[in-house]
């Protein structure tokens, strides 16, 4: 969560002008979509996919893509809740793979953060090398969740991960990443009568 976030707060800042441009990107509506917290694109895969602590290495890979759970089917605020849980088994499934294909099924179209997650998993992940150690996100809890005047939810869930390297190209010397807790910041939008992540930011 340290470095890619970083990272991902450069994206989130180049693209804050376009974002404020739609009304329901704007962060005075609390439903709102934030800027992403995501880095940029690139490609190669990576290593497992749940929310838990172990650290993934490339022998490990696993070939399991995360299916979404009973609990997150529907568009209630439970599902809403259930659902962050599944997002974060995928984040972490591409983290280890770098195989973000099945994360953006699960993120609308104009998910700014989640392409910048995108763009960072297919260059640095635990496939290709990029990532070493405790680098999966755990999902703490989910400390607010509420249903906004569009419909949609807005919240904010607590995540930690264990310490890591990173490395930003297969030669590259590693770089040791300390463990670390981050707040991730969601807004959820309805699709075929489920949630999908309408734009998140995940902050230090």
């Amino acid at each position: 969560m340290t470095t890619r976030n970083r990272q991902a707060t450069a994206l989130t800042l180049a693209c804050l002008c376009a974002a404020a441009l739609l009304p329901s990107c704007t962060n005075k509506s609390p439903e709102a979509g934030r800027p992403n917290t995501a880095p940029p694109p690139s490609s190669v895969p990576t290593n497992t996919s749940t929310p838990s602590s172990g650290g993934s290495t490339p022998s490990g890979t696993p070939t399991d893509v995360p299916t979404r759970p009973a609990a997150a089917v529907g568009s209630t605020l439970a599902a809403g809740e259930a659902f962050i849980g599944y997002y974060v088994d995928l984040l972490n499934y591409s983290y280890s793979t770098g195989d973000p294909q099945q994360l953006l099924a699960e993120s609308d179209k104009g998910c700014v953060g989640c392409k910048g997650i995108a763009g960072y998993v297919q260059k640095i992940n635990a496939k290709n090398g990029g990532l070493q150690g405790d680098f999966k996100d755990q999902l703490v809890d989910v400390k607010e969740i509420y249903r906004g005047k569009s419909g949609r939810l807005g919240g904010s869930a607590s995540l930690k991960t264990g310490t890591y390297q990173e490395r930003a190209t297969p030669g590259a010397t590693p770089i040791p990443q300390p463990a670390g807790t981050g707040t991730m910041e969601f807004t959820l939008a309805a699709s075929a009568g489920h949630w999908v992540m309408y734009e998140m930011q995940i902050n230090e």
